[in-house]
């Protein structure tokens, strides 16, 4: 899953799409997460960052990560996976 590269987005986690002028703020562990996915992480590299640096385990990461991501989908922020 790879981020729009035209996105905007400030260190604070405000994010700009100018395809469609849409808006959206990330809190910062959603804007750490944006910035582990541009830098081309797989998800066992971001679940394990992720893990040590935060109290929570594997399992109950990787759940919120794909509601996260999902969101993500639906918002139209990714570029959809090559099959």
């Amino acid at each position: 899953m790879k981020i729009k590269k035209n996105l905007a987005i400030s260190d604070t986690g405000f994010v700009f799409d100018p395809s469609t002028g849409d808006s959206y703020t990330l809190n910062p562990i959603g804007l750490e997460i944006i910035q582990l996915l541009k830098n081309n992480l797989s998800l066992e590299e971001i679940t394990e960052h992720m893990t040590r640096e935060y109290d929570v385990d594997s399992n109950t990461f990787e759940r919120y990560f794909y509601d996260f991501t999902g969101m993500l989908k639906q918002m139209q922020l990714v570029i959809p996976d090559e099959a």
